[in-house]
């Protein structure tokens, strides 16, 4: 019985969320017309498929987050591993650069490398886009990555180390597999919050999904149609990577077992 109750429980809550969003629609005094957002995603005549405004700026964000999503895992891991090497002068910098992107907003973040840096290294708006949000993401990614590491025990190098493991092997063998098991969950949130901080590379006049919505919603007052599609554009993507990553988790535990 007490499994049952907790199962009826999301449902009841994703009914009352739909009641009020249909209450709220119903009461609204707005004139919708859905019916003229299709063309901006996609064309389909004499055979031929043509892309709309919203699905050009779909794939933008895409290539977007998913160049800086892996970029970011690889920054995360360089600067955690910096942080616990024993180098004095590693730390020292990996420490200034967590701590100087986590508490910096990135809107500014993302202005200082395309308004100031990138005119000196002749860096395009896209790549900006991506430097910035591969800085700011890597730096929330090296600290998940860093207390992961932090909270295996000390008896799991001990062990690799009687078996004849070399150091790097320890730690690709023995001690990131085990790190990836307990992090992924906040490496996912991470990678989730990645793709919605994407939205602000619009403000440096790149195209991306957000950037084509406002473009539209200028052009034809299509304020809550485009937008409400906007939004289900960035849920479909996040929660297709929450899936995918939650069906590695399982797969890792599995292997673990």
């Amino acid at each position: 019985m007490r499994r049952a109750k907790k199962g009826v429980k999301p449902f009841i809550f994703i009914f009352f969320i739909f009641l009020i969003f249909v209450i709220g629609y119903r009461n609204l005094e707005y004139n919708w017309q859905w019916y003229r957002v299709k063309p901006f995603l996609f064309v389909f005549e004499n055979g031929e498929f043509t892309r709309g405004l919203l699905l050009e700026g779909l794939l933008i964000t895409l290539k977007i987050s998913s160049i800086s999503l892996v970029l970011s895992f690889i920054i995360g891991f360089l600067s955690a591993f910096a942080r616990l090497s024993s180098s004095p002068v590693l730390k020292s910098v990996s420490w200034l650069y967590v701590e100087t992107i986590r508490n910096t907003p990135l809107l500014i973040q993302i202005f200082l490398i395309y308004f100031v840096i990138s005119p000196v290294f002749n860096i395009s708006a896209f790549f900006s886009a991506v430097i910035a949000l591969t800085l700011f993401e890597g730096a929330y990614s090296s600290e998940i990555i860093r207390s992961g590491i932090i909270n295996i025990p000390k008896g799991q190098y001990e062990a690799a180390q009687s078996i004849g493991l070399s150091v790097p092997g320890t730690y690709i063998k023995v001690i990131i597999p085990q790190m990836l098991r307990q992090t992924l969950p906040m490496l996912a949130g991470q990678s989730v919050s990645l793709i919605k901080d994407s939205a602000l590379v619009s403000t440096i006049s790149i195209y991306d999904l957000t950037m084509q919505g406002q473009r539209i919603v200028s052009e034809t007052f299509l304020t809550f149609e485009i937008w409400f599609v906007v939004a289900l554009c960035y849920l479909v993507i996040t929660a297709s990577l929450s899936f995918i990553i939650r069906r590695f988790e399982n797969q890792l535990k599995f292997i673990n077992q």
